[in-house]
């Protein structure tokens, strides 16, 4: 069947994914094809020192990106989507979304990026004796409940955004397992919520505003495949104004976009795992046993269907580079010069090969929000060298890319290093990787492993919940990882970077001075 006849029968399926800069839509075909795609551009705010996107922009970027989607299908095909095989929604994992008893928002959505909830996170991880880090919801309401917040007494649900627009869209409080392992820790052997946990949640509530048991408040935890509900005659309006969609089609689980990057760079199988590099930077390893102890910097997650995964995760990643490219864009300018944003970017990238393996010294902290991982919970952007350090464009931009994963390597150094853990390769998706061969040598400097990067991985996420929808209708002919391997990604290309012994030795230096100059970065933050 061809692009035009899969969408107009309805054969196709919709993937749409929120990130932290970009609604993304993808239209996948039954082969996981990409036919079409739509975007929308957004920025979450600082409001009374909280990271947050509104309601209203919610979903007036969900029916921006749809409209996209449909003006991309209509110019190419000429046709007026009315149907889906599938629709699966996805989003930045985390955050909070609390709701009262008749469905009214009570705060404002506290994002991933937010590092407010450090006494939380802390008493939590004792208690649980398993790492709960700050970005988790779970941490967002405990922390609220310590303290004191007004909203805490009316509490009775509470969601990531991605379960927030699935639930408008369908009316069903569900999440996959990979973004409810963002909530609240999962029991991989029962796919759920673990109990214990819950009970001793329950406990701790008890001197607290909480009306409810923490299990009332959760959603509902499914595994890829599984049935998620349909797209009610509300949701079709709320995704669709201008009426052209039809009500009934079925949605996967919604998942974060942790998940839907695993899943789009074929890295849900054992010893495999992806790196995401972007805005923010996490890199999962699919784990073959349980580690040996809580470490405050590795969380605990899964797949989307429920297998164990070790996940670093650090808040500041490109953002810092791409100030660095508008300075010299700015420079260009001085000379009359408009240079090709896309050109620059490979320019500047790839100059940073020919820098010292070490950066020739110089020192780049790229914090330009907290970084829980390294212990801070607000940043500031240092560049420190000295005399007698190499201070070239070359090292300059060699210095920026590796402090984009700088923080991770902390992270991974001790889940490969003493822990022992195995991987066979790791994926790379996200802006960080678009110039070849600059990305995939950085970061396997860093993690001493191979990293390849395929074709398709500039899709990303909303690829990959599209993915997940296509998997509603094979679940009962594949295990996930079985279908990706021999359906999606059977012939798939890709460039692959093994480490590269001088480089790795040259990254090792680096973090050795990166860690040592953390009082640096302190000093910056407490002054600044």
């Amino acid at each position: 069947m061809g692009a035009k006849e899969c969408i107009e029968a309805g054969k196709a399926y919709l993937g749409i994914e929120f990130g932290s800069t970009r609604i993304k839509g993808v239209i996948a075909g039954e082969n996981g094809t990409v036919l079409a795609m739509g975007r929308f551009g957004w920025e979450n705010s600082l409001h009374d020192g909280i990271w947050t996107y509104s309601e209203e922009e919610i979903f007036a970027g969900l029916k921006a990106c749809y409209a996209d989607v449909k003006k991309d299908i209509e110019n190419k095909y000429g046709i007026t989507v009315k149907s889906f095989a599938g629709i699966g929604i996805s989003a930045m994992m985390h955050g909070y979304l609390a709701f009262d008893a008749n469905n009214n928002l009570l705060v404002p959505f506290r994002t991933w990026r937010n590092t407010i909830t450090g006494e939380a996170a802390e008493k939590l991880t004792k208690e649980f004796n398993y790492n709960i880090p700050q970005r988790w919801s779970i941490s967002h309401l405990y922390q609220a409940m310590l303290n004191g917040e007004e909203h805490v007494k009316d509490v009775a649900f509470f969601t990531t955004l991605a379960g927030f627009v699935h639930w408008k869209l369908t009316g069903k409080k569900v999440l996959g397992v990979g973004d409810a392992s963002g909530m609240f820790p999962i029991d991989t052997k029962t796919g759920n919520y673990d109990q214990g946990m819950i009970a001793k949640f329950d406990e701790l509530a008890k001197s607290t505003a909480l009306t409810k048991g923490l299990a009332e408040l959760l959603p509902e935890v499914l595994s890829a495949g599984e049935a998620a509900g349909v797209l009610t005659k509300e949701g079709a309006a709320l995704l669709d104004e201008s009426g052209d969609l039809n009500e009934g089609i079925p949605l996967c689980p919604p998942e974060g976009d942790a998940g839907t990057g695993m899943v789009a760079t074929n890295s849900v199988k054992v010893r495999t795992g992806n790196i995401s590099a972007g805005t923010s930077v996490f890199a999962m390893v699919v784990l073959e046993k349980e580690l040996s102890k809580v470490y405050p910097e590795i969380d605990l997650v899964t797949t989307p269907d429920g297998a164990l995964v070790g996940m670093v995760h650090c808040n500041n990643c490109t953002s810092e580079i791409n100030n660095w490219v508008k300075i010299f864009k700015e420079f260009a300018e001085l000379y009359g010069i408009n240079p090709d944003m896309n050109e620059l970017y490979t320019k500047l990238y790839s100059v940073a090969l020919d820098g010292d393996a070490n950066c020739g010294g110089v020192l780049l902290y790229n914090y330009l929000s907290g970084e829980p991982v390294t212990g801070f919970e607000k940043g500031a952007l240092v560049l420190a060298r000295t005399a007698e350090d190499k201070f070239s464009l070359a090292n300059l931009m060699r210095s920026n890319l590796y402090s984009a994963m700088a923080t991770l390597k902390v992270g991974l150094d001790l889940m490969l290093k003493e822990e022992g853990v195995r991987v066979d390769e790791m994926y790379g998706h996200g802006g960080y990787f678009k110039t070849k061969g600059v990305g995939t040598k950085v970061a396997a400097a860093a993690i001493n492993a191979p990293v390849s990067v395929m074709e398709t991985a500039s899709e990303g996420g909303a690829w990959g919940i599209a993915l997940l929808a296509a998997y509603l209708d094979q679940k009962a002919n594949y295990s996930l990882s079985d279908y990706l391997s021999e359906v999606i990604f059977k012939d798939a290309k890709c460039e692959k970077c093994a480490p590269d012994a001088n480089d790795v030795r040259g990254f090792d230096e680096y973090i050795e001075k990166y860690k040592a100059g953390l009082t640096i970065e302190r000093a910056a933050v407490d002054v600044l």
